[in-house]
């Protein structure tokens, strides 16, 4: 277990009130942490703080939900604040979950490349700039984890806005990771968690997907391993797939192939007999 997990710790966790996010706090929870659930759905967030309260009357229920969106820096800070005033001390673990599917391909309207970015990004890059200073200079073990996107690694055509959000959070985490490990002293790590097919926002449950509390616990097990990139499997992909599909578009570079030639019928069977080659 990452020593950030450890009882009696903070948890900030963002699009907190359904899917994986939910099931970080509820496993936190059940870890001894006290959790701050932001989101910006308040009905949900209610409802979902609602269910894990264990004493609707007691004044500190290792509880805190708020109203947040992640693209307004304003937003992240009040709820800082309100951490602070509730428990006296920064969040131990902070992660940056929420994020939107909006967007489309390169004709979608700019609206909707905005937001994505807006969300997908800036959204993380407030969360890390609003909480990580305190964090640090708390000098006690510390963990960030941010939501990436095999999307983000692979690029399958169809949403690029979203594609390209996430293939920024990458560069963005990898980059963070490697300046923290930079700090003298350091305590806190950061770590890109990139989910497999999961059940999430209310969706029906389809064979081959996991549900949320399986990619959490896959992640616990993979931070107790010191692993940055957390790529999660599923019941349809597995790990060996991921990985055969992840070197492919890697070497898409090296062996001079088009952009996206796995979506591309010539390479299929090349990519057939290199998949089955690992």
């Amino acid at each position: 277990m990452h020593p950030a997990l450890s009882p009696d710790s903070i948890a900030v966790i963002t699009g907190a009130a359904s899917g994986i996010g939910l099931a970080m706090a509820r496993k936190f929870r059940s870890l001894g942490l006290r959790v701050c659930m932001l989101d910006q759905d308040g009905e949900r967030l209610g409802a979902a703080a609602s269910a894990m309260a264990p004493d609707p009357h007691a004044a500190d229920q290792g509880l805190l939900a708020r109203v947040a969106d992640v693209s307004n820096a304003d937003d992240l800070a009040a709820a800082r604040d309100a951490v602070m005033d509730l428990w006296d001390r920064p969040p131990s673990v902070l992660v940056n979950n929420a994020a939107t599917r909006t967007g489309g391909g390169s004709g979608a309207p700019i609206e909707d490349w905005r937001a994505a970015f807006e969300v997908n990004l800036w959204g993380v890059v407030n969360g890390v700039r609003t909480f990580a200073p305190a964090m640090i200079e708390a000098a006690t073990p510390g963990l960030i984890v941010n939501l990436g996107s095999k999307q983000g690694i692979t690029n399958p055509p169809g949403n690029t806005a979203y594609n390209m959000t996430k293939a920024a959070l990458r560069t963005y985490t990898e980059a963070l990771e490697h300046e923290l490990r930079g700090t003298p002293g350091r305590k806190v790590t950061a770590h890109l968690l990139v989910p497999g097919w999961t059940t999430t926002g209310g969706r029906q449950h389809q064979s081959g997907a996991w549900m949320p509390d399986q990619v959490v616990e896959y992640m616990l097990a993979a931070l107790g391993r010191g692993s940055f990139y957390i790529v999660c499997p599923d019941d349809d992909v597995s790990a060996a797939m991921d990985r055969a599909r992840i070197l492919w578009t890697a070497s898409d570079i090296t062996e001079d192939r088009p952009p996206l030639s796995r979506w591309l019928a010539e390479y299929g069977p090349e990519f057939e007999r290199f998949s089955r080659s690992l």
